[in-house]
């Protein structure tokens, strides 16, 4: 069998002015320097002023919560102990504060560690310190870690907030560290994103569709309200990359949306499901979590349904039990255009009587 040759663009003189004339054109110029403060000082700078937001370092509203758990603070704790190399912590000059463009987890865990609020656990190369807190070091050793050094890149007062969100964007997208909806967090900061992280606090919401805690520390919960949101609107849209395809929904109503619109719904959709559905979102009575794409089916297709049929009754839900359900919200069934389209026309069919 042989394999078909892809053949390469050929790319002409015109094309490669083009090229350099677009990069020229898209480059944004950035100043920085390169800074070194000790961690007592990164640690003032962020705590002194804090309560009445007067510090001198702070963390703006985009950034993500502090989601680092006690064992990864040790690791950091640990790693900054034994001086070893530490990422640059980015920052930016706002005027009489300095914004932590990235790094605010670093700076979070150091000042927890300085102010006895962290023990240390799980140490594997410094594990008599297993237990201890920072008061319990000696004095001297105490004395030491504060003057470690942390290094940092302080963009100057010519990077505005495009440019801050930008390096935000392009340092955390992708990583294993943060998850879509906290990326989302940084990069899409506004009204329409402060409206699906109220409707991810609804009460009824959580007790329907419980998120286990290591999952809800990182905006699950807005996540699927967000799913919610865009597929009820999109879903014949969807490509087969979910992130693009929320990033975009989410950065086309960062321009406008219908707030009261799309909370009546969410709310209807809620009250169908706690009345109807004995389990809520859950596969089962003791399920203590649950999956993305069984939310999706069941939250659009009783959305979409009740689009047509506002007082709808269902003729019954014992197809919620069905194998056939079953393979429309297996894990393997999320990436797929068809199948997406699948599952959720599914729940509005069966809601509506429709064979």
């Amino acid at each position: 069998m042989t394999s078909k040759k892809v053949q390469k663009t050929i790319i002409t003189a015109d094309a490669k002015q083009a090229a350099e004339k677009e990069i020229l054109n898209e480059q944004k110029i950035v100043d920085y320097d390169t800074r070194e403060y000790p961690v007592e000082v990164i640690v003032q700078k962020y705590i002194q002023g804090i309560e009445d937001d007067e510090n001198e370092l702070f963390i703006p509203n985009y950034q993500r919560d502090f989601t680092w758990k006690e064992k990864r603070q040790s690791k950091f704790i640990e790693s900054v102990m034994l001086g070893l190399p530490i990422p640059y912590i980015f920052t930016a000059d706002c005027g009489e504060r300095i914004e932590i463009v990235d790094g605010s987890q670093r700076i979070r865990t150091l000042a927890a560690f300085l102010n006895n609020e962290l023990t240390l656990e799980s140490l594997e190369k410094l594990k008599s310190l297993n237990g201890f807190t920072y008061g319990d070091l000696i004095l001297s050793r105490q004395r030491r870690f504060n003057r470690k050094s942390l290094r940092m890149i302080e963009l100057t007062e010519k990077a505005d907030a495009d440019v801050r969100r930008d390096i935000f964007e392009r340092i955390n997208t992708g990583s294993d560290i943060l998850k879509d909806m906290e990326v989302r967090k940084g990069i899409f900061a506004g009204p329409f994103y402060d409206f699906v992280s109220e409707c991810a606090k609804n009460q009824k919401f959580l007790a329907l569709c419980p998120i286990s805690k290591i999952r809800a520390d990182r905006e699950e919960a807005g996540e699927l309200v967000l799913r919610f949101f865009a597929y009820s609107e999109k879903y014949l849209k969807f490509g087969h990359r979910v992130n693009k395809f929320l990033d975009d929904y989410t950065k086309e109503k960062k321009a406008h949306f219908d707030s009261d619109t799309l909370r009546q719904n969410f709310e209807n959709m809620l009250d169908f499901v706690e009345k109807y559905f004995p389990y809520g979102f859950k596969k089962s009575e003791n399920a203590i979590t649950t999956p993305r794409v069984r939310f999706e089916a069941l939250s659009v297709g009783v959305n979409l349904a009740l689009q047509k049929k506002p007082d709808l009754v269902p003729p019954k839900i014992d197809w919620l039990d069905s194998k056939e359900f079953k393979i429309h919200t297996r894990s393997d069934a999320s990436n797929s255009r068809p199948k997406v389209k699948a599952r959720i026309e599914f729940v509005r069919d069966k809601l509506l009587g429709n064979k």
